[in-house]
């Protein structure tokens, strides 16, 4: 069985397919956001404290951490900024995080400074990509996200992103990665301008896990770029690619909605064992009262699969 480890100081997590869905907080990015790069080089890191506790709070697995606040000589800026909010994350929030960099000095320089065994987003297959990443890779025995482009760009042909993954596993391979380290991103292309981007990942996630045995993940949203209401397309896109396989996502764990459809997923894949997390999070809970003696150990689950299963069987009279 496939089981990528990720760790914060103290908190161990694994990725895989017996395991829950990972959810990888995407909102510490300065990309697209001017507000917070703006606020990133100004060294104020308010909004980057809020995200990272929000994100926690609403039930993220892992945070992935970008400080690439501008393309003006970013081998000189964005190495020491990820640093620090890589600190400023890690000393706030105990999970696991991904440094996520197109920069390799910053990668780098986020791998001396983390703590635990972080996740780096991310190699592609291109040479040039490979020959920087996977000896760090190797060095700080680190798992990589595998983005399936190379110096061709995306393609649209689900078999060669195929291809370039099996590429990247095998070169990792080479270096000594085990192919439990490396977490696959088959790209999702956006459905408004494909019509076939869902049916083509739902493949592209099963081939990667029968034929590569890989973990995968992918930018969740890009799914409903460019159309309405993207967040109820994203909610739909959830249960259907965890059920192909796919074992994470980066995306924004502050949206109940999203958040709503991974919990129940995990359960309807049977990776929330006894439905726990999501009885927790979505029933009211009242301690017992002082004093009450305990039900015996599954008593209270097994008197309701009794009382479900005689609900089913009038159901169905």
């Amino acid at each position: 069985m496939t089981r990528t480890v990720v760790a914060s100081a103290t908190k161990e997590i694994v990725i895989g397919f017996d395991q829950p869905f990972c959810v990888i907080g995407e909102r510490i990015n300065p990309t697209g956001r001017k507000k917070l790069a703006a606020e990133m080089v100004a060294g104020d890191f308010t909004t980057v404290e809020a995200d990272a506790l929000a994100q926690v709070a609403s039930g993220a697995t892992m945070l992935d951490v970008n400080a690439g606040v501008t393309a003006v000589d970013p081998n000189e800026t964005e190495p020491p900024l990820l640093v620090k909010t890589l600190e400023i994350v890690q000393n706030l929030v105990d999970v696991p995080l991904s440094i996520d960099s197109s920069v390799t000095a910053a990668i780098e320089a986020g791998l001396q400074v983390a703590k635990g065994r972080p996740l780096v987003n991310s190699v592609t297959g291109e040479e040039e990509k490979l020959e920087a990443i996977l000896p760090l890779v190797k060095k700080y025995d680190v798992p990589v996200v595998a983005i399936s482009n190379d110096e061709t760009g995306i393609s649209e042909d689900p078999d060669v992103r195929f291809a370039v993954a099996k590429k990247i596993v095998e070169r990792a391979a080479d270096y000594g990665i085990p192919a439990h380290d490396i977490v696959v991103d088959p790209l999702v292309m956006p459905i408004g301008a494909m019509a076939t981007a869902g049916l083509q990942v739902f493949a592209l996630v099963r081939r990667l896990r029968e034929e590569l045995k890989v973990n995968t993940t992918c930018g969740l949203s890009n799914i409903s770029f460019g159309i309405p209401h993207r967040h109820g397309i994203n909610a739909a896109f959830i249960p259907m690619v965890i059920a192909s396989g796919m074992t994470s996502a980066i995306m924004n764990p502050c949206r109940p909605q999203e958040m709503e459809a991974v919990r129940a997923a995990n359960v309807l894949n049977g990776t929330d064992e006894n439905c726990s997390t999501w009885i927790m999070t979505y029933r009211d809970h009242a301690p017992a009262a002082a004093g009450a003696s305990a039900a015996p150990a599954g008593g209270g689950d097994a008197k309701a699969r009794r009382r479900g299963g005689r609900e089913a069987r009038r159901a169905r009279v």
